[in-house]
């Protein structure tokens, strides 16, 4: 068995319109496609997804953002749903788009609607090096997203030969190209 990816994260919205739009204002997402001709709903699918008895899925749709994982967006209906978790909470609880400009993303996130919760700051520890730098901001309906760059070494990477997965970068690519 190979293990190559994440391929998706999936993110329930309560307006897909909105959402798409904060996607690719924020992060330049591209709509593919939608997958639902008609609402998926029933005790099949309350049970193949865990969730309450007359939930209803409305519409999916699949985003492609940059280089890395699909974004696929729910919209639900038919059940009482809570606000999003925040970092301190158990469960999936943000994710990380690594962009090359961290300001420049800051400032293209917040105009799409985004709130930064910090400006970029220094990334500590094994992340540290010059120039990686992060920041943590919400989406417009409180989910909460990490910007992230490190395009110097890392500094865990001294005390091991394991790497972590990162994008590729544009001088990756033209080594590849060779």
């Amino acid at each position: 068995m190979t293990i190559r990816a994440i391929e998706h994260i999936g993110i329930t919205v309560p307006d897909l319109e909105q959402a798409t739009r904060f996607f690719a204002d924020a992060f330049g997402a591209e709509k593919i496609y939608d997958m639902l001709d008609e609402p998926l709903a029933g005790p099949a699918v309350e049970s193949g997804l865990g969730i309450p008895a007359g939930a209803r899925i409305e519409a999916i749709r699949m985003l492609r953002l940059g280089e890395g994982p699909n974004l696929e967006l729910f919209a639900y209906s038919g059940t009482t749903q809570r606000d999003p978790v925040v970092p301190s909470d158990y469960g999936l609880q943000h994710f990380c788009v690594y962009v090359d400009d961290i300001e420049e993303a800051a400032a293209q996130l917040e105009k799409a609607g985004g709130q930064l919760l910090s400006q970029p700051g220094d990334l500590p520890g094994g992340d540290a090096g010059e120039g990686n730098r992060y920041l943590y901001a919400r989406t417009p309906w409180g989910s909460t997203v990490e910007l992230v760059t490190y395009p110097s070494p890392q500094a865990y990477e001294s005390r091991t030969s394991l790497r972590r997965w990162r994008p590729l970068m544009d001088s990756d690519n033209a080594r590849q190209e060779k």
